[in-house]
């Protein structure tokens, strides 16, 4: 095990060496070449992601009124998930409350959807997705429901702004701990839970709930996972 992570440590400048060779005979050509093999590797990512460039400038050029009842109507509250369970759940995860923010999701997209939906696979990356964030989405509001009924939370909550792809996304950080070799998975994996227990831990909201939700969901799809050795990245036998 020693040796492998020698050997592995002594490849990373060599590989970075060979990375900034080819990068600077790097055409424009070669450029427009690699993003369209990029986008179509990953073509439920970009998907996603073009809707979300859509619905952002929608949200962005409505007046305030009209935008705040359009994401209301779409929210996973508690009132729109009783009457409209379905249409919410599915619609909140192609809307972000706030269009600037677009740019930085933009970012996310392609430095956790991408690679994992290339691993995984389209269909397997989207159940993935989907149930961290119909899973985190259901019981965080739960956690509000109860709060709300022994008055530790304000009702108002029942009908606040709920929407965004941040639960998908958390859940996809989940699952791509058994993309990291080990001894550094370890490591990931410490760095996730940290970084999403932290915050519950001291009091947080009810979306922080969630998002750690969402990462422990996603944990759990270790069966959607491509097979590998118990080494790490070559077929089992």
């Amino acid at each position: 095990m020693a040796q492998q992570t020698t050997q592995a440590a002594r490849t990373v400048p060599l590989r970075i060496r060979v990375a900034a060779h080819r990068l600077r005979r790097v055409s424009p050509r070669d450029a427009w070449r690699f993003a369209a093999q990029w986008v179509r590797s990953s073509p439920g990512t970009h998907t996603w992601l073009a809707i979300l460039a859509v619905t952002s400038a929608i949200t962005a050029l409505m007046p305030p009124h009209a935008r705040s009842y359009l994401l209301h109507s779409i929210s996973t509250n508690l009132v729109e998930l009783h009457h409209h369970p379905i249409r919410v759940l599915i619609g909140s995860a192609f809307w972000i409350e706030t269009p600037s923010g677009f740019a930085f999701y933009a970012v996310l997209f392609e430095v956790v959807h991408a690679p994992a939906e290339r691993w995984l696979g389209t269909w397997r990356w989207l159940f993935t997705a989907a149930t961290a964030h119909i899973g985190a989405t259901l019981l965080s509001q739960k956690a509000v429901f109860f709060g709300i009924q022994d008055d530790r939370l304000p009702h108002a909550l029942a009908h606040s702004v709920d929407i965004g792809v941040s639960y998908g996304l958390a859940g996809i950080v989940g699952v791509l701990a058994y993309r990291v070799p080990r001894p550094w998975r370890w490591a990931y994996l410490a760095a996730v839970l940290g970084f999403f227990a932290v915050p519950v831990i001291n009091d947080g909201t009810y979306t922080d709930l969630g998002h750690l939700t969402a990462v422990l969901i996603g944990l759990c799809c270790y069966a959607v996972t491509p097979v590998t050795a118990p080494r790490g990245d070559g077929p089992r036998e």
